[in-house]
């Protein structure tokens, strides 16, 4: 029966055919437009172009289905856990759709076997799968409609490949629970980029180092970099478990930090008080001629301000202006 679709597609090449037959296996049918499947396989590194002149890739395809996706599985993921609030449907939906999750899809329904690319440039590329996967449900959009997306991935997808419920319960992301043990045991921790490059196909990789109270835990090397810090604390927590040595040394390093930092920064201020208001017998004792500040200080007083004359008892206007006469008359003389 195969063969007879096959035929009355009247497809002219025998690869063509063999795409065809590797299409309705992942599928579960067979395209309508072959072409919009061929453009999902099509990786950016081959740099086909069409008759124009403008390149032809799976990136426009991955754009819509992503937005596809997320709708689709966004649906499903809140008919599948009835009651369930906000941010664990989120989550789970994240989880589903991640690249990680598609590429391992991609993978093991050996879509990733028929993308065309630059393989010299792209062997290494972990989301060359997960993005064709999103492609493909774009082309399927495209070919078939929404609700054809949505059965490719209830009854294909979901229903065969994935256990809704481990994904949603299952703990993935090593970052966050590395930084919470880091909090809990209050433990410093920092991540250090130690490399980053471009590999041979215009690729950025980082890798990231995990360190716990200035000692070194693990690299993680990755094409993003929370991919790479990821890799990083997963295996970190690995070794804390497993390594001893290591975890004694990340709390001997805590110990000396925070000992340092509870040791006193600067003296404790005296506690004797100053008794340099007493005149002392040497200032008794000076050489005649000699004057003290203070007298020094009197004599300033006396010469610039003479207060004696100031009085606060009431006087007549007689006795005003004859005393401001005699003060005249003195000037004069």
């Amino acid at each position: 029966m195969q063969s007879n679709i096959i035929d009355r597609l009247k497809l002219p090449f025998r690869k063509e055919k063999e795409l065809l037959l590797s299409l309705y296996k992942i599928l579960g049918f067979y395209p309508h437009e072959l072409s919009y499947y061929k453009q999902a396989l099509m990786h950016k590194s081959v740099m086909h172009r069409n008759k124009k002149g403008k390149p032809i890739n799976n990136e426009r395809l991955e754009f819509l289905g992503d937005a596809i996706l997320d709708a689709i599985v966004g649906d499903i993921v809140y008919q599948h856990f009835p009651g369930k609030k906000e941010g664990f449907l989120t989550n789970t939906r994240s989880k589903l759709v991640q690249r990680e999750t598609l590429g391992k899809l991609a993978n093991e329904m050996g879509l990733t076997n028929l993308v065309i690319s630059n393989s010299r440039g792209m062997a290494h590329n972990s989301y060359m799968g997960g993005n064709a996967f999103e492609a493909l449900v774009g082309a399927i959009y495209l070919d078939r409609g929404y609700d054809a997306c949505m059965r490719f991935m209830n009854k294909r997808i979901l229903a065969q490949m994935i256990n809704i419920d481990k994904v949603a319960y299952k703990e993935v992301n090593f970052k966050s629970k590395l930084i919470e043990w880091a909090q809990k045991n209050r433990v410093k921790l920092d991540f250090k980029m130690e490399e980053q490059n471009m590999e041979e196909g215009s690729s950025p990789v980082f890798v990231f180092a995990v360190i716990l109270e200035g000692v070194k835990g693990c690299s993680g090397k990755g094409y993003s970099k929370k991919e790479s810090q990821q890799m990083a604390s997963k295996l970190t927590l690995e070794k804390l478990k497993k390594d001893v040595t290591f975890l004694d040394s990340v709390f001997a390093a805590k110990t000396d930090r925070t000992k340092m930092e509870e040791e006193p920064v600067e003296t404790v201020p005296d506690t004797e008080e100053k008794d340099d208001f007493i005149i002392s017998h040497e200032e008794e004792d000076q050489l005649p001629g000699e004057t003290t500040a203070e007298e020094t200080t009197e004599d300033a007083d006396e010469d610039e301000f003479d207060l004696s004359e100031i009085s606060h008892a009431p006087q007549s206007r007689e006795e005003i202006i004859a005393a401001a006469e005699a003060a005249a008359f003195a000037e004069e003389q």
